[in-house]
């Protein structure tokens, strides 16, 4: 597959998990994948626990066929990001198609945290979760734009891997903030962005299988089911129907190999929609729901009536609750 041959795509955070599946789809797709990470050194926990690395992922990408381009970066240090941007416009005359923020570098903290309350913790909190998570998908936001807006005509797509954390509280204040905040950077850079044929879009990956870390941060979100309705046993049957770690790069190949994609510029996508609409499926040939399906929400008992389950076998995929609704009763909840 070569739907996205000749185009330059940055994927920052893409030593594993969500970052690395999307570096591998994109690379696959025939881009030609710039990935960051942090220098091996940093990352020496990581490496002793088996985790792959920024340096595996380019060689995966490169035995699929793609090109990946290695660039370590500290992503909250605002030299490197600027420095990152100069060396992707000096080495592809001023070209990128296709920018994924998803660096982020709270989560062990989050992880070994859960279980406390956000005045038990120094307020430090906030940087180590939106450093990284927010300040620099801005920066990045705006050193891609403006090569985005250099071409002839202006085109390019920006996606911001978010959460529905910013939707309702989930696992620390500072997280949920930071989420919420992103999602409201994707719409309102979109409106900026508009007559300029540059799509903005957020994007909410479901449950994923992912690598130790993040799994270790997922058993850190059972401890805080005391702060939700959501039961530990809920939340693991969610993560072991979850979606792999490629299958959000999946939906980022289909959005950016859409001729008309900016007409869904400033929306915000649970990756279960963006593959209905799409028809695509996750790498091992499951289909992905939505977290929006009620077929979905049957299934592991989110909807609070006898024999949700039962019923789950006879809704279509198809049915789903509004997104406007589902705001709306979240938020009163």
């Amino acid at each position: 597959m070569s739907v996205l041959a000749g185009k330059v795509a940055l994927v920052t955070g893409a030593s594993r998990g969500i970052g690395r599946g999307i570096a591998l789809q994109l690379g696959s797709a025939g881009a030609k994948v710039y990935i960051t990470g942090r220098k091996p050194e940093a990352s020496d926990a990581a490496i002793e626990a088996g985790l792959p690395s920024l340096d595996k992922t380019a060689k995966d990408i490169e035995s699929r066929g793609g090109k990946a381009v290695i660039v370590y970066t500290d992503h909250s240090n605002s030299s490197e990001i600027k420095a990152l941007f100069n060396q992707i416009a000096d080495e592809n005359d001023g070209t990128l198609d296709i920018l994924v923020n998803n660096a982020y570098a709270g989560a062990d903290f989050l992880m070994k945290n859960s279980d406390k309350r956000f005045f038990e913790l120094e307020p430090e909190v906030w940087d180590v979760c939106n450093n990284v998570g927010l300040r620099n998908h801005y920066f990045c936001s705006v050193y891609a734009t403006r090569l985005m807006v250099a071409r002839n005509p202006p085109s390019g797509i920006i996606v911001n891997i978010s959460s529905a954390g910013g939707l309702k509280f989930f696992l620390n204040v500072a997280y949920g903030v930071g989420k919420a905040a992103l999602d409201r950077m994707s719409v309102d850079m979109a409106v900026e962005l508009q007559k300029l044929g540059i799509t903005s879009i957020a994007l909410w990956p479901g449950a994923v299988k992912t690598e130790l870390s993040t799994m270790r941060m997922a058993a850190g979100a059972m401890k805080q089911s005391q702060h939700d309705e959501v039961t530990p046993e809920q939340l693991k049957a969610i993560l072991a129907g979850g979606e792999s770690t490629e299958f959000a790069g999946k939906a980022i190949v289909a959005l950016a190999a859409d001729p008309k994609v900016h007409k869904l510029n400033g929306r915000i996508f649970m990756t279960g929609d963006v593959a209905d609409r799409y028809g695509f499926v996750d790498v091992d040939g499951k289909r992905i729901l939505s977290a929006r399906s009620l077929k979905f929400l049957l299934q592991n008992g989110l909807v609070p009536i006898p024999g949700a389950k039962f019923f789950s076998y006879f809704v279509p995929a198809f049915v789903k609750i509004p997104g406007w609704f589902l705001s709306a009763f979240v938020s009163a909840l």
